[in-house]
Order: structure tokens, then sequence, then C-alpha cells
């Protein structure tokens, strides 16, 4: 006899609490980060979205994507388990999907998509999701299209509980078990959005919540990103091409990148290796060259000569290096409380700790101490501060936000 739904609902509760409670003891504690799951949605008879000359489809731009993807973190980071939920053109069902990730123990869930808008192209940039309820009709509607590939397995209504992909209540219940994980999900993919802005395809959709699921039943921080619109020319010439691929998959890898480190260095940003910081630095260098020499190209054919092409060449080349070289002041602080609710001065949680400031990002308030020049000095008065708030950790602040 199957469980009521209200009891269905205690237990979910329970294990979220569960959940949550072992996340906060554990806080204040570095981890290391040993295996990642990529999952290149689609596969084999489900082709995902089409573009609309009919030549391209979903799963197959996806698996080349995360295949580079996957390649970089074996080469630059051999200590992390690279697993695949396919690697060929096969049908994963989405249940499988998690299992694979839970079965390998995975710290995280990477699922690759396209997006795709029906009647229009005008739709276009990138996007990613954690679980969560819809909180738009159009971020519903998506979660819809991607959790109907459950009807071509057989008997997906045993295997997935009755779920109904069109149903907005079948939603509900299962995005409690992710909340676990909420905070750190959101920051990978806050990291995957703000990589994708720096190109190839620069628009930013944001950081969104739907139902998705194949990040059902992930025990860890799990997200799904939507690398552009199949639907649109100009994202499509760049999903298409083996240059717009190696790029977004190098933009996945940054935000890998600095995800990692974060968690290991448990919020505070440590130094990155010598490879990978002139990699990305060269990669600054020539999406700005790229840039500058477009937006100069259509002057010179019309307005300057020959002989003055390569003065301003040679401009481009001094002030590329000049900007690169400027960086915003950096400050220390030790945060001390990440709370869903901004606080005041006298809250019992900060302990009589009246001068604390606080830094929001989406709905959390971030509240730290001190303001510290070296990151040296901050971690010197770290003990000091422990003795009161046992889960502070050093952070870096520029231009009033969390450098990560």
């Amino acid at each position: 006899m199957k469980a009521p739904t209200k009891y269905k609902l205690f237990l979910i509760l329970l294990l979220l609490f569960s959940f949550s409670y072992e996340l906060m003891g554990q806080e204040g504690v570095s981890v290391k980060l040993k295996c990642i799951v990529l999952d290149p949605g689609h596969g084999g008879k489900d082709y995902g979205c089409i573009s609309r000359d009919k030549k391209y489809n979903e799963k197959t731009i996806v698996l080349s994507v995360a295949k580079k993807l996957g390649n970089m973190i074996e080469k630059n980071h051999p200590d992390v388990k690279v697993v695949y939920t396919r690697k060929t053109d096969v049908f994963i069902p989405l249940a499988q999907r998690a299992e694979i990730a839970n079965k390998n123990k995975a710290d995280l869930f990477l699922s690759i998509h396209v997006n795709s808008t029906a009647g229009t192209s005008a739709a276009h940039g990138t996007e990613t999701f954690t679980m969560g309820n819809h909180v738009s009709s159009s971020n519903f509607e998506l979660s819809k299209r991607e959790n109907s590939v459950i009807l071509m397995e057989d008997d997906y209504t045993t295997k997935y509980e009755g779920f109904n992909p069109d149903s907005p209540e079948s939603y509900i219940i299962f995005s409690l078990l992710q909340n676990a994980y909420s905070e750190q999900s959101i920051k990978f993919a806050q990291l995957i959005q703000e990589q994708f802005h720096l190109g190839p395809i620069k628009y930013n959709r944001g950081v969104k919540q739907a139902g998705f699921l194949v990040l059902k039943n992930t025990t860890m921080p799990s997200v799904l990103t939507e690398l552009g619109f199949i639907s649109n020319p100009d994202d499509l010439k760049t999903l298409t091409s083996e240059n717009g691929q190696d790029k977004m998959a190098r933009r996945l890898y940054d935000a890998f990148l600095l995800y990692k480190q974060d968690l290991e260095d448990n919020g505070s940003k440590e130094e990155m290796k010598e490879d990978d910081k002139e990699e990305m630095k060269e990669d600054v260098q020539e999406e700005v060259k790229e840039e500058i020499k477009e937006d100069v190209k259509a002057e010179v054919k019309s307005e300057i000569k020959e002989n003055v092409k390569e003065n301003v060449k040679e401009n481009i080349k001094e002030n590329v290096k000049e900007e690169i070289k400027e960086v915003a002041e950096v400050t220390y602080h030790i945060q001390i409380l990440s709370v869903g609710k901004q606080l005041k001065r006298n809250a019992p949680d900060l302990k009589g700790e009246s001068g604390a400031q606080f830094v929001q990002e989406g709905r959390l308030y971030k509240y730290y101490l001190g303001k510290y020049s070296t990151r040296e000095a901050a971690v010197k008065d770290l003990e000091r501060v422990r003795r009161k708030f046992k889960g502070a950790f050093v952070i870096s602040i520029r231009d009033g936000q969390i450098v990560r």
C-alpha cells in the first residue's frame, strides 16, 4: 500500500532536516572536490531541441561540450574523477542519471542542455537552473519540456511514483529534497552565469529555479545549465562551431575551478595554479582584443587610411594591457553568519557584535567582521573570532561583492 501524501511529506521533511543538520555540522571544515558527474542531456531516441533547419540537435551539441569540459578537468586536475552519464549517443532515463551520480558519490552534478522557443527566434542567451518550485510560467514550461522525456521510458508511472510532467502539484514535494544543497547549488550556478557573461554568448538570463526531474534524486549540489538557444541564429552559430563549443566548455571549466577553490578553501580564495592563471589571462586578452578590433574595423574601412591602421592596432594593444592591469581594491574580512533576512544590530545571532556588516547575495545576508588589508592579517585574527563564531572563515570583498 502506498504511503499517504501527508505521511510521505513528513518523511521528506525529516530527511531534509537530517541533511541540513549534517551540513551545518560541517561548517568551517575544508573538504575536497573529488568527483564531478557531467550529464549531457537527452541522447539516442531523444534528440532534445532541434534547429529550425533540422540540421542540428541538442543531444549532439551538449555531448560535444561535455566531453571538452571533461577533458579540461582531467588534464588540469587528475585528482578529480570525471564521470559521464553518457559518452555516446544513447538514451539514458532521467532517474538513472541521478543514480550514476549517487553511486559514484559525486561532489557535484552538472546537467548540460540547449534551449529553444517555438514560433520565434528572438529569445537568446544562457541560463542556469537549480532545483526548486517554479517561479514563472516560462520556467514551468521549460521543466515540462525537459521532464517529458520520461514518457519515452517503460513503466514511467511506477518508476517516478505517479509523477505527471504537466502537473504543478507533482513538482512541490520532491523540490524539498534539494534544499539541503541549495546554497551550494546556487553558488555554482552563479559562477557559471558569471563566466558565460564573458562570451561568446554574452546575454545572461540569470540563475533560476525549476522542477527538473534530472535533479530530483541527486544527493549533492546539482545544476542544469542551458548553453543558449538553438532556435536563435546567432546562438546556433556559436553552439555548432568547434571554436564556440571550445569556449563554452572553457567557461564551464572556469566556473568549476572557482567553485572547487571556494569549496576547498571554505570561502577564502586560494591562488590559482600558474597554468590556470596564465590560460585564463590569455583568454581575457584574446577576447578583449577581438572585441576592440571588431569595433575599430568598421571605422577603419570608411575613415582611416592604410598607414593609420597600424597606429590604431598599436593603440589597441596598449589599451588592452592597461585595462587588464587595472584591478579594483580587495579587502579581507571574517564571515560569521549567513542568514535569510537582515538582522537588527542587537540580534542574538550577532552575539553582541553590533558593528557587524553584511553583503547581500540573492536572498542571503552574509555578515562579517573586521577589515584587513592582507589575507594574512585576517587569518591571524580568525582564531579569536572562532571562539565566539565556530564556523567563521575569511572572505575577500571587492566593490561591495564577495570575490570568489
